[in-house]
């Protein structure tokens, strides 16, 4: 591991362990923010799981339900059925606290179900199409919601674990290997400072 290019004194040395004690600790707390993070995102994982199950099992008897009815009513009277029927859906970005963390998330408001229908051009198959498919909805918004955060949690894990492999793999050992480098350039001018003042006596005890 290549160590940073300068001069070997102590002054720079005290920088130096101080740049590696504050990379030391940075890298603890984004150890630990990732850990939360990933559990977090796998919780996330295990939700949306269950609501692709449950959009499943929702297919399976809306689609039927809609067939049912297009079969009973036919499909021009459905047609013109559906002509009179308007929902006002709304979608919106709010910060959700997931990890300790704020992040954008969706937010789509689903509008109460009205059954808009006469008596005379009311049909039980219609009804049962638009409960299923009002379900499907709520279903399919919670499940983009969630698949959302999830998403934005998994780019948030790769962001924190490029800085952690970052400090781990260049910063930390780089501040590691020049402080080695400094300490043992110093311990040798110690040592060499020693030695001239051992000799420097010697003659000067033999002089007399």
């Amino acid at each position: 591991m290549a160590r940073e290019q300068i001069a070997p004194t102590k002054s720079n040395l005290i920088k130096v362990k101080e740049r590696l004690s504050i990379a030391q600790e940075g890298y603890d707390l984004l150890e630990q923010k990732r850990e939360i993070l990933v559990s977090e995102l796998m919780r996330k994982i295990e939700l949306v799981k269950i609501l692709d199950r449950d959009l499943d099992r929702r297919v399976e008897t809306a689609y039927p339900a809609l067939k049912r009815m297009l079969v009973v009513v036919g499909r021009d009277r459905a047609h013109r059925l559906a002509q009179n029927v308007s929902y006002r859906f709304e979608s919106t970005e709010k910060l959700v606290v997931t990890a300790g963390m704020k992040i954008p998330g969706l937010e789509v408001q689903i509008p109460a179900m009205d059954l808009k229908y006469s008596p005379v051009n009311s049909f039980a198959e219609c009804d049962e199409t638009v409960l299923e498919f009002f379900e499907l909805l709520k279903i399919c918004t919670e499940l983009a919601a969630l698949r959302t955060i999830a998403w934005r949690l998994a780019r948030e894990v790769r962001r924190t674990q490029r800085r952690v492999n970052a400090l781990e793999k260049m910063v930390i050992p780089t501040a590691n290997e020049t402080r080695i480098y400094i300490e043992s350039v110093l311990e040798e001018r110690e040592r060499d400072a020693f030695f001239s003042t051992k000799l420097l006596k010697k003659k000067g005890v033999s002089n007399r």
